[in-house]
């Protein structure tokens, strides 16, 4: 049963986060934090030492090929022992059942020494999360940026005419405008990369309680500290350790990554609306058939003439759900009643939809943008039928000459009329002016009114 059309109708968009999603790969990453916390136990002289052969034996137990034994455990229960009806608790008596048919036998013990369910449920959710960011969020938005910038350099020379509040201004180029939302991106993703994520391993209440009291004269601390560092990944968004804690870690660095990922689709939201506008206004034009793999007939079902922007219009939508999502996590997931309720574990189950969202937008964007070019005859036709936008330049070069009426002059000549580019230079040439400034807004026309527009592109 497929209960979200990610996994159905959108999987191949989003099948590169299936390792990150579901119950099996919480319960391979729970396996993982368990047996390297075995490992770490014994390099802390808490357990006997490890040979390596063990150690590559508690290594391998994540990617144990009959990983549905701990569901039975849980649910049914296994060789004559009732269900725990506890998820981690079932993740200990797999590696305690694997560990007893092997020499590691007598260190059953130390398996999930002194933890409580959320040191494992934290760091394993650490993990999910930052590597699934590190290795496909951020692929995937560094080649949408890459190709923002790509239609930014390529059309740095293309003026179009800017629009403010709906109605056409002063003219800037496609080549800018893609370059901001470029901008955008780069500095959140920036941001987003200096996070960090923190967890927490210290016990039932977040005091070592238990830690302290077996091994007083050990620095539990220092090895928490060790230990996370130890797992976590080299690259951009790391895990952090939090020494300060209740039974949970209160999730606020999550919430950060989520917020700076919601501004992230804000700002594709938005480019996305643009893009529907421009092909609405006919400026942008949509290609037909293979383009770059994607194979495209049509958008209507019963309008053969219509080519709708179906890319950009998905894109939206799933960026509208994950958003939706992020913020929730917002709301919810740093506040728990004083040092633990589990309401935060059923969003935390939920936790890659928003990602599957994301991911799906970030490669209908991509796919969109691959189609799309300029139509030049409808950008020159907009920019003929509206001289009147080089009106700005021309009373600030008045103001500039002393003239204090000078809006109200070019107000009153334009505004609410059609005026053409001729009229506009026989109102110029009527200005008692000196002739060096009159040559130069007599050489004024809307294609070379756009400041520094193309060197604005670095």
């Amino acid at each position: 049963m497929h209960i979200t059309p990610l996994t159905d109708r959108y999987y191949e968009n989003i099948k590169e986060l299936e390792e990150f999603c579901g119950e099996f790969a919480l319960i391979k990453y729970r396996i993982l934090v368990e047996s390297e916390y075995l490992i770490a136990l014994s390099d802390f002289g808490i357990m006997r030492t490890l040979s390596d052969e063990e150690r590559n034996f508690l290594g391998g137990l994540c990617n144990s090929s009959d990983l549905d034994i701990v569901k039975r455990i849980e649910r049914e229960g296994i060789n004559g022992k009732s269900p725990t009806y506890h998820d981690v608790r079932a993740v200990e008596e797999f590696i305690r059942e694997k560990m007893n048919n092997s020499p590691l036998k007598d260190c059953t013990q130390w398996i999930h020494f002194a933890l409580t369910s959320d040191d494992t449920n934290n760091l394993a959710y650490g993990l999910i999360h930052t590597n699934l960011i590190n290795s496909v969020i951020f692929s995937c938005l560094n080649n949408l940026c890459d190709k923002i910038y790509e239609l930014a350099d390529r059309w740095k020379y293309s003026v179009i005419l800017a629009r403010t509040h709906g109605q056409v201004a002063s003219p800037t180029t496609f080549g800018k405008e893609f370059f901001v939302f470029y901008e955008r991106l780069r500095k959140e993703m920036e941001h987003l990369k200096s996070l960090e994520y923190d967890v927490k391993l210290n016990g039932a209440v977040g005091n070592y309680n238990a830690h302290y009291l077996a091994f007083p004269d050990k620095d539990w601390v220092s090895f928490s500290r060790n230990f996370v560092n130890k797992l976590s990944s080299k690259i951009d968004i790391r895990l952090s350790f939090n020494s300060v804690t209740t039974q949970i870690e209160p999730h606020d660095s999550f919430v950060r990554i989520c917020d700076s990922l919601r501004r992230i689709n804000n700002s594709l939201v938005d480019f996305s609306q643009d893009i529907w506008g421009y092909i609405s206004d006919g400026w942008l034009g949509q290609k037909q058939g293979d383009v770059k793999g994607f194979s495209y007939i049509g958008s209507s079902s019963t309008m053969p003439h219509k080519l709708n922007p179906t890319d950009f219009e998905n894109a939206e939508g799933n960026l509208i759900l994950a958003n939706s999502l992020f913020e929730g996590f917002s709301r919810k997931l740093q506040i728990s009643r004083f040092q633990r309720d589990l309401s935060d574990s059923t969003v935390f189950r939920n936790s890659i939809l928003p990602f599957g969202f994301s991911l799906n937008a970030y490669k209908a964007l991509l796919k969109g943008l691959s189609k799309i070019d300029i139509n030049a005859k409808k950008i020159d036709q907009v920019i003929d039928e509206n001289p009147e936008v080089i009106a700005e330049g021309i009373q600030t070069m008045l103001r500039v000459l002393g003239y204090a009426q000078a809006y109200d002059l070019l107000k009153d000549f334009v505004r609410g009329k059609r005026v053409s580019l001729d009229e506009l230079k026989g109102f110029i040439s009527s200005l008692d002016i000196p002739q060096d400034v009159k040559n130069r807004l007599l050489d004024l026309n809307p294609r070379n009114y756009i400041g520094i527009a193309d060197k604005l592109i670095l």
